[in-house]
């Protein structure tokens, strides 16, 4: 196939599905691309922003399963330009994702900038980690901020990596951004508020 990510997206199902919409021929011969098999500084500044993703498993049964993660911003750690990590937080205590990695260490995850209408996907292999058997990349991964209670670190190693176009991206922005875009309109209309009660004053002394 000669796209990284598509060397391991592309299964015969898929190559017979892209050969009968007619995009087999544009995959087949795609040039001008990198290896998606490394993180660059884009990636690492992309991923330290992101305070969420959806992570897919799959169980032994077939079925897939997608949880979403959440927790301060950068809580998913570039550990080198091929591993991330993040620390698994206790949760509903159903260990679903937990259970089907113990049997398929295979995960997708998905990253997504709403507001810039960014969309990083990622397949790595998982290894769980014991909170007491790597204490330095506790140390580095656990936020002792974050009221949560870890239980294992998950390490992610890098398999592929691919970014999707903005098509069908719907912009969304959270309370930070939203309040940082008013931030000038709220400042401006304080300075308003700050001009009426000077004009009041000086109608109300008659100007003296």
């Amino acid at each position: 196939m000669g796209y990284g990510f598509l060397d391991i997206a592309a299964t015969p199902g898929v190559r017979a599905a892209q050969a009968a919409m007619g995009s087999d021929s544009v995959w087949s011969y795609f040039k001008g691309h990198r290896e998606f098999d490394r993180f660059t500084t884009n990636e690492g500044q992309f991923i330290a922003a992101r305070d969420s993703f959806y992570m897919a498993t799959v169980s032994e049964t077939g079925w897939p399963y997608i949880q979403h993660r959440g927790g301060p911003a950068g809580f998913l750690k570039l550990i080198d330009d091929r591993t991330l990590a993040f620390a698994d937080y206790r949760g509903n205590r159903q260990y679903i994702s937990v259970g089907n990695l113990a049997a398929n260490d295979r995960v997708a995850l998905i990253l997504m900038d709403y507001a810039g209408r960014r969309r990083l996907k990622i397949y790595a292999l998982v290894e769980a980690v014991a909170l007491d058997a790597d204490p330095a990349l506790v140390e580095r991964v656990v936020d002792p901020g974050y009221k949560a209670k870890p239980e294992r670190v998950l390490l992610l190693h890098l398999a592929s990596f691919d970014w999707n176009c903005p098509q069908h991206i719907t912009p969304r922005f959270t309370e930070a951004e939203i309040g940082q875009a008013l931030a000038p309109l709220h400042d401006r209309l304080a300075d308003l508020q700050a001009e009426n009660d000077r004009l009041r004053v000086l109608l109300a002394t008659g100007g003296e």
